[in-house]
C-alpha cells in the first residue's frame, strides 16, 4: 500500500548506469521519493490520536499491528511523532498515534 501510488521512473544517471553495466543490466526502474505533509493545525481537528507511553520493546510496527491492523503502517506513526526511528523516542516519553488511519493518511497527503 505505501508504494501503490507512487510513480515509477527510470534512472539515467550517468553513475548508475556504468554500475548497471558491470552487472550486466541496462537499466533500473526506481520509485519517486513520496511527498508527505505534516498536516496543518486546522486538520488536526479532523481526526484524534491515542496517548502512548513509550515502554521497554516498544516497536513502530508493534503500535501499528495493534492499531491499525497492519503493521507495514508504522511509518504513520513515526512521521506523525517526527521521530523517525524508536532509537529517537526515550522509555516513557508519549507518542501519538494518530486514528482513524485513513483520514490521517488524506491529510499527509498520501
Amino acid at each position: 500500500m505505501r508504494y501503490s501510488n507512487q510513480n515509477i521512473f527510470t534512472n539515467e544517471d550517468p553513475i548508475y548506469k556504468r554500475y548497471l553495466k558491470k552487472r550486466g543490466l541496462n537499466l533500473v526502474n526506481q520509485f519517486n521519493t513520496p511527498e508527505f505533509k505534516f498536516p496543518k493545525q486546522a486538520d488536526l481537528m479532523n481526526f484524534s490520536s491515542i496517548k502512548h507511553a513509550w515502554s521497554m520493546g516498544d516497536r513502530y510496527f508493534k503500535l501499528a499491528a495493534e492499531y491499525y491492523s497492519d503493521p507495514a503502517m508504522w511509518w504513520v506513526i513515526a512521521f506523525y511523532n517526527k521521530k523517525p526511528t524508536e532509537f529517537h523516542v526515550n522509555v516513557g516519553e508519549i507518542i501519538y498515534i494518530p486514528i482513524p488511519l485513513e483520514t490521517v493518511l488524506f491529510y499527509m497527503g498520501y
